[in-house]
């Protein structure tokens, strides 16, 4: 009697982003603070990865490291093979607020990143309305800053950091200051861009539920001096749901990284 049909393993995707025992200290009057303990994590390309950790204890720094925002101070980090060493051409970067300049128009504020680049003028303008397209921006595209929601601000500076065609997105907290309703909507909104776009994404966040309903992975880090905790797997099916939220395979693996701040009283996630 033939066999069942085994469905072949899920083949790991390419790895873009390599952390090789990446850390980060500074100097003080007092001496040298770390930061970041030695930090060893791959991730995919395509993948969406989010890094989920208490305040204060080097998330951002790990954002700003990949971004080659900062140098580090022991390791590498290596995005394509290459060792980072200052800011490479293929990232883009969203920041919690969302640093639109008020007196230019969201079109304009998109196009900023071309221009700062020195991208073509006219491929950069049909790229922008392409993203102000996708985001749902429409109609949009003449407005300022002031005028627009804290949603549709961040969707604006989405469109800006994807304006140059990044590989790479990277995200610091970027609905933070949102209410829960629009953080919700944002999340869904993120998770259609990221399958449009097609780019690896690495979020930082404080919100546990975020971190599961967007990402493929999710990196769990310690108390200051950061360090990789556990990396867990999110094996729920796509597009998400917001009703998945209350199903128990996404119940339980929220609680499994909530008990990681339990026990010491880090739990502001």
């Amino acid at each position: 009697m033939a066999g069942a049909a085994v469905e072949p393993a899920k083949a790991r995707p390419r790895t873009l982003i390599h952390a090789r025992g990446v850390a980060k200290s500074y100097q003080t009057g007092d001496g040298e603070v770390e930061s970041l303990r030695p930090l060893e994590f791959e991730v995919g390309e395509g993948e969406f990865v989010s890094v989920v950790g208490p305040s204060g204890c080097g998330k951002s720094t790990l954002l700003k490291l990949i971004g080659g925002l900062l140098p580090a101070s022991r390791g590498s980090i290596e995005i394509g093979g290459a060792t980072v060493d200052g800011p490479p051409s293929g990232i883009g970067i969203v920041f919690q607020s969302h640093v639109l300049l008020p007196w230019r128009t969201v079109l304009a504020n998109i196009l900023l990143q071309a221009e700062v680049r020195g991208l073509p003028r006219e491929q950069s303008l049909a790229r922008a309305r392409e993203l102000v397209a996708m985001v749902g921006l429409e109609g949009f595209e003449n407005k300022f800053p002031w005028q627009l929601s804290g949603g549709m601000q961040q969707r604006a500076s989405i469109c800006r950091a994807l304006v140059h065609d990044p590989a790479i997105l990277l995200m610091d907290e970027p609905f933070g200051a949102l209410d829960a309703m629009t953080r919700e909507k944002m999340n869904l909104e993120l998770q259609r861009i990221w399958a449009a776009a097609k780019k690896t994404v690495l979020l930082i966040t404080h919100s546990i539920p975020e971190s599961i309903f967007l990402s493929d992975r999710v990196l769990v880090m310690s108390e200051r001096p950061g360090s990789i905790a556990a990396i867990y797997e999110v094996a729920l099916p796509r597009p998400r749901t917001l009703a998945m939220m209350g199903s128990p395979e996404f119940a339980v693996l929220a609680q499994t990284i909530r008990a990681h701040f339990y026990s010491k009283g880090l739990l502001d996630v």
